[in-house]
């Protein structure tokens, strides 16, 4: 803290395209400005200073005869500013223009010379030490008078309060008062020492302001007199003139005049200081009376339920409390890095508990916590309307929400959210209308993300889109809110929002995970005829399917769960098919429509087969012969050969063809733990010796010897 409240007046900022560790080197003899031994020899100065402007006017006007006390006194503070002015032709300065230390002797010399070195050397002069050299005393008026120009030493004063008025660490309203207090009381204390000086020094005793009602003014102690003229003094610079001290000779009319006429502004200066103060801390509670004020009239010169002029108000009123919380416009100010790391100290713990970033990498989890914003809601306000337009996404800091439903006209709460989750996802993701109405329960802090800017950080983020995708898609069909078809019609939508080639792996991983937990898994039914027969009788229904899929006529998708069939699993279903549908397959089947007669190894069986078989062909031009060739990559599904005396979970996997059979048992033995094939089956059940009759599909069993 100490480092920030410095560098304003402790710190030399480098110029531009210096080098960071640039160290700033001064010749020999030569101070810096900044050192920290120079800037506590300015303190102990600023304490004389004080000493200097009150001692100057009070000995000018009550003290005829000096003590030789005040004499040493006065002698030993002109030594110390003495020394200073010998230490100025070795203080380095500023350079205004090129922003640079100067410590060139002659040049510094040369500017101290040129500035205030006569004014320096003139408060400094022992004028008394002068008036007992030649006249034997010190006590002459005119040695008095030459004192006054210690007066000087007060610009050091003006740079004091200048640095503290930009010292973090201290109150910007009580320093300004400091500076105003001291500048009254100083031109309270001059002035009463002036306007006795002048009846001190008149002819006539009786005459003067104090002498009409103080005849014996002289015989009284010094305490008196001063305290006298001070009250005098303030008296008049407050207009208040009670009339009993007033001016009695034309010298004393004269200064009366001139004193009132600098009150003017001083006045002025002191009122116009301390509106500006006071202002400056009650513009904010007038600019919310106002705001209220005109919300209130806007809500009934329009006739406006009680509960929106109520919600209204709440808003308003939440806002104004909340404003120097958020500190929008402070934090708008500052760099995106700084930004950056206030956004992860509040918010990031809350971010990775949100399940629909869980396991997303810390790059992107960064990206989106700097682009999220904070906001207050006040109890019962609307955060989000059913069927809305999906703009934000909101993750509840602290607070509680409700989630209400519209059924058939009638709200219903269909349940309520606390800290750590996330809502407006389904909706900002998938492209839907907001299926829910968001209501806060009680003043609630959230984070708010656009749509378009998570979307985009998503996308961004290739590994963590699939993460994304797996959380919500795991959500949405764990939903027991939503209904088969409605969660079908979610996913479908978020598929074909994210529509890419690799984004089918991820809905099928999330599948084999749900299936995990279900029983009968994709199984080696290869030797059912019942499924083949199957599998033809359905091909004849392609071309009609296709179309109408390409057409995003999701109509066609079965919407409810065949009997004994899970909800994870109908989905998974479902979405297989449109996405082979959206890669334009030319041997999709409806194996998303499974027969009631079917058994569910069966089921599993059909949509394994039909959704996992597939052929990718690219195109390789040759530059040299202008030729072109097609490269097949053969890709197969390979089983494991059941065997009655062997406990495994049968299940499939499909591999691209290895270059030899070696090959394909090792990767059958990493594929399957605990299995070691030697030998290979084709779907007829023939033994395969080479790697080359292998044709792309082909569906191949492993058995062990």
């Amino acid at each position: 803290m100490e480092d920030i409240s410095n560098i304003f007046h402790n710190d030399l900022l480098p110029s531009l395209g210096a080098k960071a560790n640039e160290s700033i080197k001064l010749r020999k003899f030569i101070i810096s400005p900044y050192d920290s031994c120079y800037r506590t020899w300015e303190t102990f100065l600023l304490v004389l200073v004080v000493y200097s402007a009150w001692i100057c006017p009070f000995e000018l006007a009550f003290l005829r005869h000096l003590s030789w006390v005040l004499f040493l006194v006065e002698n030993i503070v002109n030594s110390f500013f003495a020394i200073d002015i010998i230490l100025t032709f070795f203080l380095a300065y500023l350079d205004k223009k090129s922003y640079l230390l100067v410590d060139n002797p002659k040049r510094i010399a040369a500017r101290y010379i040129s500035s205030w070195f006569i004014f320096d050397v003139c408060s400094t002069i022992p004028y008394q030490a002068f008036g007992l050299l030649f006249k034997k005393h010190a006590n002459g008026l005119a040695y008095r008078i030459l004192n006054m120009l210690r007066l000087w030493r007060l610009r050091r004063l003006s740079d004091l309060f200048a640095r503290l008025e930009k010292d973090i660490r201290l109150d910007y309203y009580w320093i300004r008062c400091i500076k105003l207090i001291s500048v009254t009381l100083f031109t309270v204390h001059c002035s009463g020492c002036f306007n006795y000086l002048i009846a001190d020094r008149y002819p006539n005793p009786a005459r003067t302001w104090i002498g009409a009602a103080r005849p014996d003014y002289r015989s009284e102690s010094l305490w008196v007199r001063y305290v006298t003229s001070i009250y005098w003094s303030i008296t008049t610079l407050t207009t208040t003139g009670y009339g009993d001290l007033h001016a009695e000779n034309p010298r004393e009319m004269l200064f009366s005049i001139c004193y009132m006429l600098f009150n003017l502004g001083l006045t002025a200066y002191l009122i116009g200081n301390m509106t500006n103060l006071v202002v400056q801390g009650s513009c904010r509670t007038r600019n919310f009376r106002d705001t209220i004020h005109a919300a209130s009239q806007f809500a009934a010169r329009n006739q406006l339920p009680e509960y929106i002029r109520d919600e209204m108000l709440s808003h308003i009123c939440l806002r104004y409390k909340t404003e120097s919380l958020k500190q929008k416009e402070t934090l708008d100010s500052l760099p995106k890095g700084i930004r950056s790391g206030i956004a992860y100290h509040l918010f990031f713990h809350v971010i990775e508990k949100v399940y629909l970033f869980r396991g997303v990498s810390y790059t992107c989890m960064l990206q989106l916590v700097t682009a999220m914003e904070a906001e207050y809601f006040p109890p019962r306000e609307l955060v989000i309307l059913q069927n809305e337009a999906p703009t934000d996404v909101y993750i509840l800091v602290s607070g509680a929400v409700e989630e209400r439903f519209v059924i058939d006209g009638v709200e219903k709460v269909q349940g309520v959210m606390y800290a750590g989750e996330i809502f407006g996802e389904i909706g900002a993701l998938c492209s839907v209308p907001q299926p829910f109405t968001i209501c806060t329960t009680k003043i609630s802090q959230l984070l708010r993300v656009s749509t378009t800017v998570l979307k985009n950080i998503i996308e961004e983020n290739k590994d963590d889109e699939q993460t994304v995708l797996n959380n919500i898609f795991q959500k949405t069909a764990q939903d027991q809110r939503f209904s088969t078809e409605v969660s079908g019609k979610f996913l479908g939508k978020l598929n074909q929002e994210f529509r890419k080639p690799n984004n089918y792996s991820a809905f099928n991983q999330v599948g084999q995970e749900n299936e995990s937990e279900a029983k009968g898994r994709v199984t080696s039914c290869c030797r059912n005829e019942r499924c083949k027969e199957l599998n033809e009788s359905e091909r004849c229904n392609h071309v009609t399917i296709h179309k109408t899929a390409k057409q995003d006529d999701f109509n066609i998708i079965n919407n409810f769960p065949a009997k004994g069939e899970s909800k994870e699993k109908h989905i998974l279903t479902n979405l297989m098919f449109m996405e082979s549908v959206y890669r334009g397959e030319a041997d999709v089947h409806r194996q998303i429509l499974p027969d009631s007669s079917l058994t569910r190894s069966e089921e599993d069986h059909v949509i394994t087969q039909n959704s996992l078989e597939h052929t990718k062909k690219v195109s390789i031009s040759s530059e040299k012969d202008g030729s072109s060739a097609v490269l097949e990559i053969k890709r197969m599904t390979i089983h494991v050969y059941p065997q009655q005396n062997k406990k495994f979970v049968p299940c499939a996997k499909v591999i691209k063809l290895p270059g030899s059979l070696d090959e394909l048992f090792n990767i059958a033995c990493q594929k399957f733990s605990g299995y070691c094939p030697t030998k290979v089956f084709n779907q007829e059940f023939a033994e395969i010796d080479d790697v080359t009759v292998i044709r792309d599909g082909d569906r191949l069993f492993l058995m062990e010897s």
